[in-house]
């Protein structure tokens, strides 16, 4: 059988947009809108202990990220606006939003820099530990299906997820909406 060299073209061509239809349905979140993601007990920059479900009641995001992410890096300031702007805010449903940060990091003194440096002041900083940044190998990375940073659940007052990785300007807009008046 004689492959002609545009069959061959072709194959490649089917190869890889099979690869990159694989990798993009790979790393998206496991979690859609209107589930309820798993509860976990974890401890907290401060040496606190921070139980999702006590935060319920609240909007909480929780923001999957890494000191060593550029595309995470560059979200932050717009981040901290945002939790400036909506920390102290009431809303129709809910009392406040709060920011949940996980760092899946391999180095802990980095992740600390990275929050001084980029100003992040909410309390709830999480250190999860990974072994192999390629594959989120730390433990809450696992339960939450992370693939990738920045990865991104807005929980409403009940825990369930009304946005999976918004920007932060559909952040800005959902919580806007909700705002009590």
């Amino acid at each position: 059988m004689k492959i002609t060299f545009n069959t061959l073209l072709n194959i490649l061509l089917v190869g890889m947009i099979a690869l990159f239809i694989g990798r993009y349905f790979y790393k998206q979140p496991s979690f859609v809108n209107g589930e309820s993601t798993p509860d976990f007990t974890a401890m907290t920059i401060n040496g606190e202990q921070l139980q999702l479900s006590g935060l319920r009641g609240n909007y909480v995001l929780l923001d999957f990220w890494g000191s060593w992410c550029g595309p995470c890096r560059q979200e932050n300031p717009g981040l901290v606006q945002l939790y400036d702007k909506y920390q102290n805010t009431s809303f129709q449903q809910a009392e406040s939003f709060v920011v949940v940060s996980i760092g899946i990091e391999e180095n802990e003194s980095r992740w600390r820099r990275a929050i001084e440096r980029d100003g992040l002041h909410w309390p709830h900083h999480i250190l999860d530990t990974a072994t192999s940044l390629r594959f989120f190998d730390s433990e809450l990375a696992q339960q939450f299906g992370v693939k990738q940073v920045p990865t991104k659940y807005l929980l409403n007052e009940k825990g369930l997820i009304i946005a999976v990785n918004p920007s932060v300007k559909e952040l800005d807009r959902l919580l806007g909406e909700r705002v009590a008046e």
